[in-house]
């Protein structure tokens, strides 16, 4: 009887001891996916934290000019020729962030409706966003074509408190239209855009706040110290088709 109590035992050990082959394999196999994952997920971290290379001085034109002046379409066209070249709408970032149900967004669709300037740490802000984030994307984006802005003295001083150091004005580019002109466009221009702010009500309080406050920006630009005139603005007729007014723009670029 003791004996085959003992033989017992020993089965059941020999049982107990047993490895499963199957058991093996799905152990071994999770052990190397999981250490597969784990190398990839380090792998990814380590290309996504990259450092992303400290940005040269960046270029920048100012692109002025009255609302329907054709700012915007110069720029597309610039862009569209010169690829170095990035285009950006000071109007068009303030629209998005309008759109993005921000803290900000009241206060800057408040404006735009009435046809004054957003506070000019909001724009300043919203451009120097907008630039490294382009150049985070594209370390070949350094040049920028600012679109509608400065648009008041309270804008130059911001720009120049945040953007010392990091930006170069190469020149300011002065579209020159009259306003029957610009209304004629911008009327045009409503039928299709669905902007709050082409509407004539809105167009006559816009011309209003560029002859009070922005076009001193462009007189300002256009003498230094002392009165002399710097060169610093290009003026170009805008009451020709654009593809006119185009071809005196995109000599202005040659070299930069």
């Amino acid at each position: 009887q003791k004996q085959i109590i003992n033989q017992h035992k020993n089965h059941t050990t020999m049982a107990t001891n047993a490895v499963c082959p199957f058991s093996v394999f799905l152990f071994t196999t999770s052990a190397v996916l999981f250490t597969y994952n784990r190398r990839k997920k380090i792998s990814e971290m380590s290309e996504s934290t990259k450092a992303v290379p400290p940005p040269p001085v960046f270029q920048v034109v100012f692109v002025l000019g009255g609302p329907g002046a054709g700012k915007g379409t110069q720029c597309e066209l610039l862009t569209t020729n010169h690829p170095n070249w990035t285009h950006l709408s000071a109007g068009d970032l303030l629209r998005a962030e309008r759109k993005s149900n921000s803290p900000l967004a009241t206060l800057i669709n408040d404006k735009i409706s009435m046809g004054q300037i957003v506070p000019a740490s909001i724009t300043v802000n919203l451009l120097k966003n907008a630039m490294t984030h382009a150049y985070s994307q594209n370390t070949n984006h350094t040049k920028f074509l600012i679109d509608g802005f400065p648009r008041s003295e309270d804008n130059v001083s911001v720009w120049k408190e945040v953007m010392e150091g990091v930006t170069q004005l190469e020149f300011v580019l002065f579209l020159d239209c009259p306003e029957d002109v610009m209304t004629g466009r911008l009327l045009e221009r409503g039928k299709t855009s669905g902007r709050n702010d082409d509407n004539l009500e809105t167009i006559r309080k816009r011309f209003v706040t560029f002859r009070e406050e922005s076009l001193p920006i462009v007189r300002m630009y256009e003498k230094e110290d002392g009165g002399q005139t710097t060169g610093m603005v290009k003026h170009i007729r805008a009451d020709r088709s654009a593809e006119d007014i185009y071809q005196e723009v995109e000599a202005l670029f040659i070299g930069l």
